[in-house]
């Protein structure tokens, strides 16, 4: 079959289903996102405690990356998310409650709006803090599943357009109808949107858990069933689970294009969060926004994400990639400096429209590559490694951008100003990132990558047809 009709043939029931539960979820997640920092906000005013929650909420990436990256490769994918998604209902149920029971003494969203100056709740503070880490955690568990799941509900041909109308659908939900959702959830109650977001990762996981088994997968897409790689019993389970991990980061540290690319999206990452660490603040004092006007901020993001995720292919194609990935350096210095300059609400709108547009053009490309190269019995725990320098770097720039904005208020800046600081300090670090990552990030490296993942593969193939083994081969 050619690759045109791989990739015009519909993607398939399977895919529907995972579509669906990952809207669903993302819908929580949009509802969390007005509804946590707002619940930060209104239980401290201090900038690095407010940065210390996107902390938390990170922070998984750098001690559960790696374990979550053997158990995606031990278990079976769609079971790991199920569990995940159910720890994530109990969990905010938990925090519903507790969020009911302390909310007589929060202050309301007027008076978040008008940038009340309050003493930290530290017991709701600490609820807050604790929830935030483990449902991270939870986070990182389902998220590295979820992306080594997709190679086996769709044919590779098809991975950019599953994934660009999976990430398309979850940024409308995420930063367009759940922050609006969640904004008017909050006018009814500080609890009420966390109920909400705890039933959606109810659903979620249920729908996730009427997928077929891997082999029922496999032979959907006329794949030959693998067989579980043989694990040595006789060694002991710390012994097993570091020799899992060195394989993993072994065979990425061998690769010479996603090596790099892994730290280079670490840096950008870093980067990117020294400003959204603090941004309910920034909004809150420097744009003077409400809760129903910061979620209207996100729809900006939702936009450029819609447009990117449909477009991404297409922006590949007449660009190349190795220019794609270079203007999305480019643009996101360029939109960080201006929304670290500018006091307009409509203005930073547009710029999370330019910035998302691009930086879902990047994730089209770079997972859809990750997707087609590593080899699927190492799927899990080359991505997660992967993922350890990639999203491990975000914790260090939001605890970064709440201390620049203490700093800078000790060197006697005042307050508005020194909320500015964080966002021009990362629009000045896109520059040497830019000249970092330019050399290495070129078109016709990433096409020899594919070409040699292609070739690598069908000697595998070939190699398994003369000896009767389907175990997978190394790319």
């Amino acid at each position: 079959m050619s690759d045109t009709a791989e990739t015009t043939r519909p993607l398939g029931r399977n895919y529907r289903t995972l579509f669906t539960a990952s809207t669903l979820s993302n819908l929580g997640d949009g509802v969390g996102s007005i509804a946590y920092p707002w619940l930060a906000s209104a239980v401290t005013r201090n900038p690095v405690l407010i940065a210390l929650v996107a902390v938390a909420q990170r922070l998984p990436w750098l001690f559960m990356t790696l374990p979550a990256g053997v158990l995606a490769d031990r278990m079976e994918r769609a079971r790991l998310m199920v569990l995940s998604n159910a720890f994530r209902t109990v969990l905010t149920v938990v925090v519903a409650v507790v969020v009911f029971t302390r909310q007589g003494d929060l202050p309301d969203a007027d008076q978040l709006a008008a940038g009340i100056d309050l003493d930290t709740e530290v017991v709701a503070y600490a609820v807050l803090l604790l929830a935030t880490l483990l449902l991270g955690s939870a986070e990182v568990i389902y998220d590295n599943a979820a992306q080594t799941i997709m190679p086996s509900l769709v044919h590779s041909e098809q991975l950019e357009k599953a994934n660009g109308r999976l990430w398309s659908t979850e940024q409308v939900g995420n930063t367009v109808v759940g922050p609006l959702l969640g904004s008017a959830l909050l006018a009814i109650s500080f609890a009420v949107p966390f109920g909400f977001d705890a039933a959606t990762f109810a659903i979620s996981a249920i729908l996730i858990a009427t997928l077929p088994s891997a082999a029922e997968r496999a032979r959907a897409l006329g794949r030959p069933v693998e067989q579980p790689a043989e694990r040595d019993t006789s060694a002991s389970a710390t012994a097993a689970f570091k020799a899992e991990v060195s394989e993993g980061f072994g065979w990425l540290w061998r690769h010479d294009f996603l090596r790099p690319l892994a730290i280079i999206l670490g840096l950008f990452n870093l980067i990117g969060s020294v400003g959204h660490a603090t941004l309910v603040l920034y909004a809150q004092e420097v744009l003077g926004i409400s809760a129903t006007q910061f979620a209207l901020l996100g729809t900006g993001g939702a936009l450029g994400g819609l447009v990117g995720g449909w477009g991404a292919s297409w922006v590949s194609e007449r660009l190349g990639p190795g220019p794609s990935l270079w203007a999305s350096i480019i643009t996101g210095g360029g939109t960080t400096l201006i929304i670290g300059l500018t006091s307009n609400a409509i203005v930073v709108w547009a710029m999370f429209a330019v910035f998302m547009f691009f930086a879902v053009l990047w994730n089209v490309i770079t997972v859809s590559l990750r997707q087609s190269v590593i080899p699927d019995a190492l799927l899990g725990r080359v991505n997660s490694v992967y993922r350890f320098f990639a999203w491990g770097m975000i914790p260090i720039g939001a605890l970064l951008g709440g201390v620049l904005i203490e700093v800078a208020q000790a060197a006697g800046l005042d307050r508005l100003d020194a909320l500015r600081v964080p966002w021009i300090v990362a629009a000045a670090l896109h520059v040497p990132l830019l000249a970092y990552a330019g050399p290495k990030l070129t078109t016709a490296r990433i096409e020899a990558v594919r070409a040699e993942a292609g070739a690598g593969t069908a000697r595998g193939d070939d190699t398994a047809r003369n000896s009767g083994d389907e175990s997978p081969t190394s790319a």
